[in-house]
């Protein structure tokens, strides 16, 4: 039964991912520039910090690890195939001559959108991202005037006006506050996160971006490491298992993200600033799991400890550790397309598919592109 329902569910979705968009909708970009955290880093903190990644990470698609917090693709991925585009190189990868023609990824796993700490995961956060684009962009320009030698690794001048930035960037700086912090303190930090982020729009915007779509961030206490260490009381989670404080914090910086890009849409009415709602994507998923042809919403695929969440915050996915005196090793799953989650942070590479099949409705975007795309509200999931 469940096997039937996957392979419905892989053709549907597969059938949303591959048919080529219709040549009335605005995706015709040159390149995507793409900021964030580990929902959408193809590499970057791995390239950046000699980060270590073990299999079976990576095992899906590129058959090893691949700097993806994934057992293969993530969101991000999948919609640059449907825009008939590469996947992105991390800024910061330079083994084998990345080709940075299309675009430019600047995402690092752990990064937050306020300024790092002594102990943050990652020193990336989006001020650094962006100041990191500035550099590229400077160096391209430089390039450019010099020779056309390179231009098959590089963007066009004019790539930069007209390319895609996207962002999925927020969740962390939650998350991580949640260890030292009270919920009201978290609520209250919320609109200076969100002032980070506007600044941050604002300087790419004076350098020329004007295609801006923006993730809001997931249903964070639906995660197996926030259920692990903060739902242990069953009166704190709520009726889908999820941590209810955790998940308030991510409604209300939606909340609050979703006004800022709404004043964005006014203040820079020659720009194009899409709004992405991934939590009810999210949310969605986890709560109508079985419909999707998934068996487990909240179980990490990849860990140790085995059910109900498969989740040890002392042994990451692939690792081999001694714990209580004995040798263990967080081990994957035999199909990771029967769960939502990967390795008790991340979505599997099932579950990212069906994320962005999501996002392609168009029904989910402020402004919503739904009426653009008529051949995908006619599929049913």
């Amino acid at each position: 039964m469940a096997s039937h329902a996957c392979t419905i569910r892989n053709l549907t979705l597969l059938l949303i991912i591959c048919l080529p968009l219709s040549t009335s909708i605005d995706f015709n970009y040159p390149a995507v520039f793409n900021f964030g955290d580990s929902n959408s880093d193809t590499g970057g903190l791995v390239a950046g910090l000699a980060e270590a990644l073990d299999p079976p990470n990576g095992q899906i698609y590129f058959q090893k690890p691949s700097g993806r917090f994934c057992d293969g693709r993530l969101i991000i991925d999948f919609l640059m195939d449907a825009m008939d585009l590469p996947f992105l190189n991390p800024y910061l990868d330079s083994i084998a001559a990345p080709s940075f023609r299309r675009g430019c990824n600047f995402a690092a796993a752990g990064s937050t959108i306020l300024p790092a700490t002594a102990s943050s995961v990652s020193p990336f956060s989006f001020g650094i991202q962006v100041a990191q684009f500035f550099r590229f962009k400077a160096k391209v320009e430089d390039i450019l005037a010099k020779t056309r030698k390179y231009d098959k690794y590089i963007p066009a001048q004019d790539y930069f006006q007209k390319a895609l930035y996207m962002f999925d960037i927020g969740q962390n700086d939650l998350a991580g506050a949640f260890y030292s912090k009270t919920l009201d303190q978290i609520l209250a930090s919320i609109p200076t996160i969100l002032l980070e982020f506007e600044h941050g729009i604002e300087s790419l915007y004076d350098q020329g971006a004007r295609n801006f779509w923006i993730h809001n961030t997931g249903p964070l206490g639906c995660l197996p490491q926030n259920i692990a260490k903060f739902g242990t009381d069953s009166l704190k989670l709520d009726e889908l298992g999820c941590v209810s404080s955790h998940n308030q914090a991510s409604r209300l910086l939606n909340l609050q993200l979703r006004a800022l890009c709404k004043k964005l849409q006014g203040q820079y009415p020659d720009a194009n600033i899409t709004h992405v709602d991934i939590f009810t994507i999210k949310s969605n998923l986890i709560a109508n799991y079985s419909r999707y042809g998934f068996e487990q919403p909240l179980m990490a695929c990849c860990g140790y400890g085995g059910p109900p969440l498969n989740y040890d915050s002392g042994i990451a996915c692939g690792q081999t550790k001694v714990l209580n005196g004995s040798s263990v090793t967080a081990k994957g799953c035999n199909d990771s397309t029967e769960y939502v989650n990967w390795d008790g942070i991340h979505y599997t590479e099932a579950a990212n598919q069906y994320v962005a099949s999501q996002v392609f409705t168009g029904k989910y975007s402020d402004p919503p592109f739904a009426d653009k795309m008529p051949f995908l509200l006619k599929l049913k999931f």
